[in-house]
């Protein structure tokens, strides 16, 4: 006869968390919990919250490499080119070629983008000051230190999943 081992001791024998103590799912949560006030204030600005992050960086880091808006805006460089494309189309963003490295791409905010934060940049603000104002000022910093340490590849320590080479 099998024995069907219970799906709590199955988890201690993995030395699994519980999904409701685990920092991805947590994370997860946590960031369908705070993208969502986003896409309601972009339901009518006809963009998606990608797109929004890139005229964020762009608008915030000016003009610059591809790459480095990828990276700014959370997104594989792929998707990036991708959505890029769809923006430029829009008129959001403008892209150049870099005149050192002609395989590099740079890409700009345009007025109409700049415009399109502007409009938005009241709700923008008030979103950010209701997560604020849940945790408070001190855990709200607390907060965005320890997620800041999470990104960083260089405290993750095993290298192995980092990307690191």
């Amino acid at each position: 006869m099998i024995v069907m081992q219970s799906k709590v001791d199955l988890a201690q024998d993995l030395q699994l968390q519980s999904t409701t103590r685990s920092l991805p799912f947590l994370l997860l949560k946590a960031r369908e919990s705070t993208v969502a006030p986003i896409r309601g204030m972009l339901a009518d600005t006809d963009l998606t919250e990608q797109q929004w992050r890139v005229l964020r960086v762009l608008a915030e880091f000016g003009p610059q490499d591809a790459s480095h808006v990828a990276d700014r805006a959370c997104l594989l460089i792929s998707s990036l080119t991708r959505i890029a494309q769809t923006m430029r189309a829009k008129g959001l963003i403008s892209e150049t070629q870099d005149l050192n490295d002609r395989r590099r791409k740079n890409l700009a905010i345009t007025d109409k983008g700049v415009e399109i934060i502007e409009r938005n940049r009241a709700e923008a603000g008030e979103i950010a000051k209701r997560f604020k104002k849940r945790l408070g000022d001190e855990e709200f910093e607390l907060l965005l230190d320890l997620l800041a340490k999470i990104a960083d590849p260089a405290e993750a320590g095993d290298k192995r999943h980092t990307g690191a080479r």
